[in-house]
């Protein structure tokens, strides 16, 4: 059996990885310079640096369980939950989200009741939001609409918006609710009233707790709570790096893209610069944009659907400052801004607070995120506009005491992510499903990626190992 993978980002990683400890032949064609996509560090003036993703959550155990398996287990650094606190942006000052709020949810009376956050008229909808009566999912709709219908328009704007653009780069009126919120779909059909279900659910944890005679927080094996999120102590580079080590070199082909894929009697044959190749199975771990084109001639109305998912660009733009310099900035993590601002900025993240012991002592990292859908522009911009957006924008935020525009950034970098985020749109379930189909009819053939189920780094691991599986039994069966 040989195998070929396209693709040299986490995913097609993962799938060579696989490949590679079975002793299976395979290749891994990249079209770009380097192995790792999105995932990329660096060390900047005895700093980290995350060019693209900074950590995976932690519930989602594919993450950790690669780095341990890669000997990477002894530099996991879990999130300082102790100093997690978000803020949103609500004209030029920053209002901190209330106590007790799970994701979207009310969960406690009088801190939500005293935020800033919303207004007297949202306070009384959250109030009367727990008479809602269960509601069938009979189609699917955006998060907005969901949201919307239980609390009001300004939650929306103000806590499903931002929180959902600094996931996905998304739109909350775009962004399909049973793909991107299942959860929450399933509560509106079984209680009705999210905050009641999101109460029950709270209180049957604390049961389950109590009967295994723990702390509510501890995990199972009664030690103190998890961070949310794990990053590693050096960057997630050294992810890709241990990966790569573990790979065959002769089996790497940097700047090598694929220009044709074709069925080939029983397998596939694909061509790129250099001729053209046979292999039993294509891993395809390419945006869905990218594998639509290649596959296009095969099946037409797999590319089609392929080009259907839509994907929104990003930029990262990190920013080194000495500490002795700038005012005291805000407790937390940093802070999300609502697309009614009318902001270039998505999100910032005070990097040296929410990971500790990767930032040089006396310094602050600040990482700023611009574009997404909304603001896609960007990405045409010059290097030195979008550090003095980003410069200008969060003097704007914190304040010039805090950060006035004439403090300048010891390091400052740049990194642009062109249709790198793949958009879960209303109907998003059903496109997959009808993906899997007609991939189910040609042979061999496996899509992985962000595209498709699931988003973040442990997805996209997920995925493939998953594919390496299923290409392995096939290849034992015949």
């Amino acid at each position: 059996m040989r195998a070929a993978i396209i693709g040299g980002g986490v995913a097609g990683l993962t799938a060579a990885y696989e490949l590679e400890k079975s002793g299976a032949e395979y290749t891994l064609f990249e079209a770009g310079s380097r192995l790792g996509g999105v995932l990329s560090s660096v060390r900047a003036g005895g700093s980290i640096l995350e060019d693209g993703p900074d950590s995976f959550l932690t519930e989602k155990p594919a993450g950790a369980e690669l780095c341990r398996e890669l000997g990477l287990g002894a530099d996991l650094l879990p999130s300082n939950d102790a100093q997690r606190r978000t803020w949103i942006v609500v004209g030029n000052r920053l209002v901190s989200l209330p106590d007790g709020l799970m994701f979207l949810i009310p969960t406690k009376l009088v801190p939500t009741a005293l935020s800033p956050l919303f207004s007297i008229g949202t306070k009384i909808r959250m109030g009367l939001e727990l008479l809602h009566a269960p509601r069938p999912a009979d189609e699917d709709e955006s998060v907005a609409a969901l949201v919307e219908r239980h609390y009001g328009p300004e939650v929306v704007d103000r806590l499903a918006g931002p929180l959902l653009s600094g996931i996905y780069g998304g739109e909350a009126n775009q962004l399909s609710a049973r793909a991107v919120l299942p959860k929450l779909v399933e509560m509106e059909t079984n209680f009705g009233s999210l905050t009641r279900a999101m109460l029950a659910a709270r209180k049957q944890m604390r049961a389950k707790s109590a009967a295994a005679n723990r702390p509510p927080a501890a995990n199972a094996a009664g030690q103190a709570p998890r961070g949310i999120f794990t990053t590693l102590r050096n960057g997630l580079q050294q992810m890709v790096d241990a990966l790569a080590a573990k790979l065959n070199p002769q089996a790497i082909r940097l700047q090598t893209p694929i220009r044709m894929i074709e069925r080939d009697g029983s397998g596939w044959r694909l061509t790129h610069a250099g001729g053209s190749e046979r292999f039993d199975a294509v891993i395809l771990a390419a945006p869905a944009w990218a594998a639509a084109d290649l596959l296009a001639t095969v099946d037409a109305q797999l590319g089609d659907e392929l080009a259907g998912i839509p994907y929104s660009s990003s930029i990262t733009v990190n920013l080194i400052y000495d500490e002795a310099q700038l005012g005291p900035l805000p407790d937390g993590f940093g802070f999300l801004v609502p697309s009614s601002s009318g902001r270039a900025m998505l999100a910032c993240t005070f990097a040296h607070r929410k990971f500790l012991g990767r930032t040089a002592p006396g310094k602050a990292v600040l990482r700023v995120f611009l574009g997404g859908v909304r603001n896609a522009a960007l990405l045409e911009q010059p290097d030195e506009v979008l550090l003095a957006t980003a410069r200008r924008e969060l003097s704007e935020i914190l304040g010039p005491r805090v950060i006035g525009p004439h403090i300048e950034p010891e390091e400052a970098r740049v990194s642009r992510w062109p249709l790198a985020m793949a958009q879960y749109a209303v109907g998003h379930l059903e496109r997959v499903d009808r993906i899997k189909e007609r991939v189910a009819a040609l042979p061999g053939l496996h899509l992985i990626g962000n595209a498709y189920d699931g988003i973040g780094i442990s997805d996209c691991i997920r995925l493939g190992r998953q594919a390496a599986a299923e290409t392995l039994r096939v290849s034992a069966s015949r």
